[in-house]
């Protein structure tokens, strides 16, 4: 997909306040963006380029949404993948996604997504954005992860940068950003966008005319009554997504309001160990490895291999009493990670250095984390966790057994069995959990926002979480930085589309 190249800085029409003889709007745009993170700004920039006015209404005081806290979005063909040999091609990821989905996403939206994801990664290093390159999250995921360069090497955050850039490049092209502004409505006449309710920092109700309206809010992941009606979890209980302050589906609830048909709405799962942000990186990093996974019952639930994608090891939580596993090693398997190091790490945990868990794992326990458990037998262990006793027993003597030969019930490969046989034993509760949620939005492969008979309502556009069908019932992450680049994918998409709307309309 290659974009439009006008480039036309726009001198943006305001009117100051509302005149109520003439019922004038306090603003008048050609396009309003709703919300200002990846997606938003994306689409912002893209529409401004292809010369529309543009306004972003933006609840917080600062842009970049939940994506200030990435790392950088996926990238597929691009010349950083060419120049590190690996062979990642449309058309591979394209069919890798589809059978995993099962086909029960929209294929012409995916296809699209990930036909104009490489040239996406150019569009940002023109605004100034650069790459480490291109990575797996973890061993088995492929390398289409472009994590954005800052100057303090790979680590969480490097996104803002990317969303610094595209701050500044909708600066640069007169998009006009009002910061604590949260939009409230979309106003439709004739069935048409025609404006914009919103609430200025002074608490007062504001009114932006425009022609379309980009839906970008990143969906619920904050409402704990939203997700509990939409997903049936109970954030908190059996939920611990990221709760970002902000993320209450205002978007979703505008367009559904507006005539956009109502999909389901699911959580983008990855699962973590109970307490995680309060662990030391070694005892998340050695609680995560494939050793013995069971569940309250006292029984294995998976080739423990896999727990390396969380999304999987999320899934399997999600189906056992409690939505809860138990991830157990013996203190021989702790000493030679302590010795040799994890067997995977992944971007998130990249040091395999596990050293000072010994110290770690009391240190958290001390500090009140009642996930992990510590105990001189397998029985106290269970007793600890609220596992079957006589069932946990009988599974570490089958998993013994399987250490000696071959793992006979998930075909576990050879050199990730390791007996658990000597005293002290350590537990980590792990639980589902994700980024927040996903989908809800109908829309086509040009992100215009769809009504039930699958008709574009006019002016209508959506990105980003909000409208993040395309995942099915698990987030696709054997192709990693799939969150953050559908939303500047999509962003951009919705800025084109709209941008052409609104010419038209003219």
């Amino acid at each position: 997909m290659i974009r439009k190249q006008t480039k036309i800085k726009i001198n943006q029409r305001e009117i100051n306040h509302k005149s109520e003889e003439k019922n004038m709007a306090d603003y008048e745009t050609q396009v309003v963006v709703i919300a200002g993170g990846p997606s938003g700004l994306s689409a912002a920039v893209q529409a401004a380029e292809d010369g529309a006015e543009v306004i972003v209404l933006e609840k917080a005081a600062a842009v970049g949404g939940a994506a200030n806290m990435g790392m950088g979005p996926l990238g597929i063909g691009t010349k950083y993948q060419k120049q590190q040999m690996e062979d990642v091609t449309v058309e591979k990821a394209f069919n890798m996604f589809m059978e995993y989905t099962h086909y029960n996403v929209d294929a012409r939206l995916v296809k699209r997504y990930f036909e104009q994801s490489a040239e996406t990664i150019e569009w940002l290093e023109d605004m100034g954005v650069e790459f480490e390159g291109a990575y797996r999250y973890f061993p088995k995921s492929e390398p289409t992860w472009h994590i954005v360069k800052t100057d303090q090497g790979i680590g969480p955050r490097a996104a803002s940068f990317m969303n610094k850039a595209l701050y500044a490049r909708a600066q640069e092209l007169g998009v006009k950003v009002l910061l604590e502004t949260p939009a409230k409505k979309i106003i439709m006449k004739d069935g048409k966008v025609a404006g914009v309710l919103a609430t200025d920092k002074d608490g007062k109700e504001i009114e932006v005319a425009c022609k379309a309206a980009i839906i970008c809010t990143g969906g619920a992941g904050c409402n704990k009554e939203f997700i509990e009606k939409e997903t049936g979890y109970k954030h908190g209980v059996d939920m611990f997504n990221f709760a970002i302050p902000g993320m209450m589906g205002d978007g979703l609830r505008m367009a559904w309001e507006a005539g956009a048909d109502h999909l389901p709405v699911r959580i983008e799962q990855a699962a973590a160990i109970e307490g995680v942000d309060n662990l030391p990186g070694s005892v998340g990093n050695i609680m995560g490895q494939p050793n013995l996974l069971v569940n309250l019952q006292g029984k294995r639930v998976m080739n423990e291999d896999h727990m390396q994608n969380t999304t999987f090891l999320s899934n399997v939580c999600s189906h056992q009493k409690g939505r809860v596993c138990i991830s157990i090693v013996d203190s021989s398997i702790a000493k030679y990670y302590m010795r040799n190091g994890v067997d995977n790490v992944s971007m998130v945990r990249p040091d395999p250095d596990v050293s000072d868990f010994a110290d770690a794992i009391k240190m958290a326990q001390e500090n009140g984390n009642e996930g992990l458990f510590i105990a001189d037998t397998i029985e106290e262990l269970a007793e600890m966790a609220g596992i079957d006793v006589d069932n946990l027993v009988d599974t570490v003597e089958e998993y013994n057994d399987f250490c000696d030969s071959v793992d006979e019930e998930f075909f576990k490969d050879k050199r990730y069995l390791r007996p658990i046989t000597k005293a002290p034993f350590y537990g980590a509760r792990i639980r589902p959990g994700g980024y927040g949620t996903v989908g809800g939005i109908r829309i086509n492969e040009n992100c215009e926002a769809c009504d039930k008979d699958f008709e574009p309502v006019p002016g209508l556009y959506a990105a980003g979480a909000d409208a993040c069908n395309i995942y099915d019932d698990s987030y696709m992450f054997l192709l990693p930085g799939n969150s953050m680049g559908f939303a500047v994918n999509t962003g951009r998409i919705a800025g084109m589309s709209a941008a052409e709307y609104v010419e038209d309309e003219d």
